[in-house]
């Protein structure tokens, strides 16, 4: 083999090597700007829900919460998962829970809220609905469903919620993230961590963990995690058998679970 053979072997290492290093910052830098859109998926309100939707007026966004009133001391205020249309619960919520105003936030962005989400956005306006609703009812149930158990958990530990449901809940989204995409430096990169644990210990109020079986979304052993923040005597877990992330409503035992624990 020639000298100049030789020479131009590590020069090409060193090409290769630099572009696959521009190729690593520039995913970095796509995960970094376009990260929120990873997170959230907006989803329209079905046909019909604007006859049951009240509007929360906040410092910046206008914002829509399907809900069934009623009178008493009895309320439950829902947060739902990154893609879901949380008044498609109304109407199994409202035969279930009879007793129960019912109110279930459209994050900014979704169902005719304005904003675009955050988490931060996201946890002002939790305390701002909290507010309104504890203001005509007494006993306020705070229900959230995969990443809606990170606004669920931080708002119990900050208001006096009267019990805490968790569906599907996590650890932490960073967890999660570091997860998904173990060989990028995620921890430096998300904006929106929704770090739960941080929050549990905070939590003294009767609280229920719901988990499916089967998902393949949030690995047990991060709701596990989650668990064991909570000072003891406080949370329990259950799970669901049979079920995956996002069918777990689909099942007799999650409305009764739920019920159960109001």
């Amino acid at each position: 083999m020639s000298s100049g053979k030789i020479s131009r072997m590590p020069r090409i290492l060193v090409y290769v090597l630099v572009a696959i290093a521009a190729l690593y910052l520039l995913i970095c830098l796509a995960l970094f700007v376009f990260q929120r859109s990873l997170i959230y998926f907006p989803q329209p309100s079905a046909p019909g829900a604007a006859e049951n939707v009240l509007k929360l007026a906040v410092a910046d966004a206008d914002l829509q919460v399907s809900v069934r009133l009623r009178e008493g001391p009895k309320a439950l205020i829902y947060f739902g998962g990154n893609a879901e249309d949380v008044s498609q619960n109304l109407p199994s919520f409202a035969a279930a829970f009879p007793e129960h105003a019912l109110y279930l936030l459209h994050y900014r962005g979704f169902g005719g809220s304005s904003g675009a989400p955050s988490e931060e956005a996201i946890a002002r306006d939790a305390l701002d609905l909290f507010d309104r609703v504890y203001a005509e009812h007494s006993e306020v149930a705070v229900i959230g469903r995969s990443l809606g158990t990170g606004v669920a958990i931080r708002l119990a530990s900050q208001r006096p919620a009267a019990r805490l449901i968790l569906i599907t809940p996590y650890n932490s989204l960073l967890e999660l993230g570091a997860r998904q995409y173990p060989i990028f430096p995620i921890k430096w990169l998300l904006k929106d961590t929704f770090n739960s644990a941080q929050y549990a210990a905070h939590i003294r109020v009767p609280t229920l963990l719901i988990a499916a079986q089967d998902d393949e979304v949030i690995p047990r052993a991060s709701t596990q995690r989650l668990l064991g923040h909570f000072a003891p005597g406080v949370a329990s877990l259950r799970v669901i058998n049979g079920v995956g992330h996002n069918s777990i409503s689909e099942s007799p035992e999650y409305l009764r679970l739920i019920g159960g624990a109001l």
